[in-house]
């Protein structure tokens, strides 16, 4: 029996993330994002609802915190505190493995074998087939071989790319994230292709669950849903019928736990804090992390570090497009903080110089070459909804974490994306196509664009250039550089 290809490359995809899993069987998690999810995870779990800090995980945290909860409201010291801090689905779907593995320190097994599996291996097969529906079906009857191979390319790359084989080591909501946005993509396309109520109400409902994993989407949910309006009138309403639907239950609850109307997470405050601290660049800063963390209270937490952040642009106003700018550069950055972090600290031990370089290459080259390629296939598309639906993710996903806060790990979400468009990229030159379906204007287009990357690239190892020598040293495996 002949096995499909997206078949084919799940397994291949599957095999290449359990590799990492099953050699890091007993590896714990930090006191950090990581530690948060746990904790609603097992809340949850437990039947406790949506609660953390219980009194035992507090003290894991005392030497680094000083927490104080006496004037709490609602808050239980065995069960812990109603929080709305957090988006909820990433804390379900841990929820739901820790309540078949149990609570003991196997769950932290159990956790990243149920993202290798249901998360980050599907991403391979989503890619093909959002690759396959992206191009415009008279381009498919025209190329169709063409447009084969590059959603074979594409589901590759994303099957093999170093850094998402590692990812599902950590309990991080973009693991969730990432296959959600996959499938609100793709049922988007089936929109276009197929404008029917059924596929309506998956597009609402896939772009609710992903909001409801990250927020951060819900520009790109309304101006998606505002399109479809547009085309299809009151049809589409559908659409938002759905997302609607699926995130009001959530949204009633953290009204009714702060007394206000409240959305999907109470984050935004903090964010804008740290995004625009004074000792701050723009993007994460350890120190300031902690500033706001003794405010228990969501509501006040958030309603705090907004108002902080407002009065940090109101003394240096001048600071607010240099950021911006610089959080652009993070967002489109070497993926190498990770590598940093764990190599500084000690958690990989000391790796021989020649040796770091070649997996510093193996790690940080391949976004180089997808983004550079990427580039080009964009200049190379034509007009057509899914061109201007791609566009809109781009533009609606990347706004936010320029004008609040960023990291290089924040453009993995579109990375699926760019490969496709690499994958386009390549199939057309290789092909001797390229030049036929890129005019002049686009390609200087891009050329522009590809000359910011490279230009940012190098800035930042420039900037980071102490860390780098450091790390490079014969002690940089005990740098110990903060995240």
């Amino acid at each position: 029996m002949k096995i499909s290809f997206p078949v084919k490359i799940y397994f291949i995809a599957l095999v290449f993330r359990l590799i990492p899993v099953l050699l890091t069987m007993n590896l714990g998690i930090g006191l950090d994002d990581m530690f948060q999810y746990d904790m609603l995870a097992r809340s949850l779990a437990s039947g406790h609802r949506f609660r953390w800090y219980a009194q035992e995980d507090l003290k894991l945290l005392e030497p680094y915190v000083d927490f104080d909860l006496s004037t709490a409201s609602g808050y239980d010291p065995q069960y812990g505190l109603y929080t709305s801090f957090r988006a909820p689905l990433y804390p379900t779907f841990l929820a739901l493995v820790y309540s078949l593995s149990g609570l003991g320190f196997s769950r932290f097994f159990a956790a990243r074998l149920a993202q290798a599996i249901f998360l980050g291996a599907p991403l391979a097969p989503l890619t093909y087939l959002i690759a396959g529906k992206f191009f415009p079906p008279e381009m498919e009857e025209e190329r169709r071989k063409s447009v084969e191979t590059v959603s074979r390319l594409s589901a590759w790359m994303v099957a093999c790319y170093p850094l998402l084989l590692v990812y599902p080591l950590g309990l991080g909501t973009e693991n969730l994230f990432f296959v959600l946005l996959l499938f609100s993509f793709f049922f988007l396309l089936k929109s276009i292709e197929s404008p029917t109520t059924f596929h309506f109400l998956l597009l609402g409902s896939f772009l609710a669950l992903t909001a409801l994993t990250r927020s951060v989407i819900l520009p790109f949910a309304g101006l998606a849903i505002l399109y479809f309006i547009y085309l299809h009138r009151a049809r589409a309403l559908t659409i938002l019928f759905s997302f609607v639907l699926v995130i009001t239950p959530w949204v009633i609850r953290n009204s009714l736990l702060h007394h206000k109307l409240t959305g999907i997470e109470t984050s935004m405050g903090y964010n804008l804090y740290l995004g625009y601290h004074p000792e701050g660049n723009g993007s994460f800063v350890f120190g300031p992390s902690l500033d706001l963390l003794t405010i228990m209270d969501d509501a006040e937490r958030d309603a705090v570090g907004t108002q902080k952040a407002i009065e940090f642009i109101r003394a240096q106003p001048e600071r607010f497009i240099p950021l911006a700018l610089n959080r652009l550069g993070f967002f489109f950055g070497l993926e190498k903080r990770v590598l940093i972090y764990f190599y500084s600290n000690n958690i990989l031990g000391y790796i021989p110089t020649p040796l770091l370089l070649l997996i510093s290459a193996i790690l940080l080259l391949p976004f180089v070459f997808v983004s550079i390629f990427a580039v080009l296939g964009f200049a190379a598309l034509k007009c057509s909804p899914q061109t201007d639906m791609l566009a809109l993710l781009f533009f609606a996903y990347i706004l936010p974490h320029v004008l609040i806060l960023s990291e290089d790990r924040f453009h993995l979400a579109l990375f699926p994306f760019f490969v496709i468009l690499a994958a386009y990229a390549l199939v057309l030159i290789k092909e001797k196509a390229y030049k036929q379906v890129t005019s002049v204007k686009s390609f200087a287009i891009a050329a522009f664009f590809i000359s910011l990357l490279i230009l940012n690239w190098g800035f930042e190892l420039h900037r980071d250039a102490d860390k780098i020598t450091a790390i490079l040293g014969p002690n940089g495996n005990q740098s110990h550089f903060p995240y």
